[in-house]
């Protein structure tokens, strides 16, 4: 694959991507259990707008469109753009590219916070309730990982990559603990949720996460020197005036937030993270002024064509999604490691 080297060529290749995920959004709408014609769905899409079109269609596919699809899609986009960010930033900063929030920890320390709320502490402040326990148990769980990887003042990116993964395995345990012991009904319904999955999504709940992904992005964008820097080493960061310590605390509170909020509202999605910042350096370079916007669309792609996968191939049942990026993502990690080999 050919590296975009020229700033004529990365922004057309930007443009192409936006174009090329705004009519897969569209597209997507017409797939599920209830097909409805592509005509019908830029039709109802357009009167939503305010465009005065001819209603050819029933108030059921406009209510399918509109209020179910929609707003799924639009939440599938920004969790994949969402953990993509995510997953560029932690290879930086650990300089280990197998480093994303699954693997060290992130995710399942977002759901040990969100499972406590569902099962037990309920909407103690409305609609933040989730995501706030969410990011705090996020935030809990990458403060363990560097406790745990850290040796004598250093942190090494293999040490944090085996802590991450020993305490993913301690905190999905309490979770597991706590689902035994909760209420059964409940419980059934939580275990759906944390094989991830986008069903939950709501116009009214969307804003919060497109509220977290543009500003993680912007603030990930200040930060691109700075992860430029860190790749290169601990020193060479030190030499052109950033402070390693000081980078990876931005980065990871910026990232445990995302991580939380995108949690809080689809489940523990894996592997998203892993695969497609690879994608992207293969694209643009790792100059991460270029590699954030190009991943954050990249991801946003991934997972809005991931859900309509996982929502008609048994249709009309809803596949988790978390199971097809696990999958995928799976084989990916194999590849990674026998490259790497």
């Amino acid at each position: 694959m050919m590296l975009i080297r020229t700033t004529a060529a990365y922004r057309l290749l930007v443009l192409g991507l936006l174009g090329l995920l705004l009519v897969s959004c569209v597209s997507v709408l017409a797939f599920g259990p209830a097909s409805v014609p592509l005509g019908n769905v830029w039709g109802i899409l357009a009167q939503q707008v305010g465009l005065n079109v001819d209603a050819d269609w029933s108030k059921g596919q406009e209510h399918i469109v509109w209020l179910i699809r929609a707003p799924r899609v639009l939440l599938g986009a920004l969790v994949g753009a969402g953990l993509a960010l995510v997953g560029t930033a932690l290879q930086a900063v650990t300089r280990n590219p197998l480093a994303d929030p699954h693997l060290l920890g992130v995710s399942s320390g977002a759901a040990l916070g969100a499972v406590l709320v569902m099962l037990y502490l309920g909407d103690f402040i409305g609609v933040f309730s989730l995501p706030l326990a969410a990011f705090i148990g996020a935030a809990g769980s990458m403060v363990l990982v560097l406790a745990v990887a850290s040796h004598g003042g250093r942190l090494e990116s293999d040490r944090l990559l085996l802590a991450g993964v020993a305490v993913s395995f301690v905190l999905m345990a309490l979770v597991n603990l706590l689902l035994y012991t909760g209420d059964h009904h409940t419980t059934s319904s939580v275990v759906f949720w944390m094989l991830g999955g986008l069903g939950a999504a709501r116009w009214e709940v969307v804003w919060l996460p497109a509220l977290c992904v543009v500003i993680g992005l912007g603030a990930l964008l200040v930060l691109a020197r700075g992860l430029n820097a860190l790749m290169s080493g601990e020193q060479t960061a030190v030499s052109l005036g950033f402070s390693g310590r000081r980078l990876r605390l931005h980065v990871f509170i910026c990232t445990s937030l995302l991580t939380g909020v995108l949690v809080s509202l689809s489940g523990a999605i894996g592997f998203v993270g892993l695969m497609v910042p690879h994608m992207a350096r293969r694209l643009v370079g790792a100059e991460h002024r270029r590699l954030l916007p190009v991943s954050a669309l990249l991801g946003a792609l991934f997972l809005v064509w991931v859900d309509v996968a996982a929502r008609t191939l048994i249709a009309p049942e809803d596949l988790p999604i978390g199971i097809a990026t696990a999958a995928i993502g799976g084989l990916f990690f194999i590849m990674l490691l026998r490259r790497r080999r």
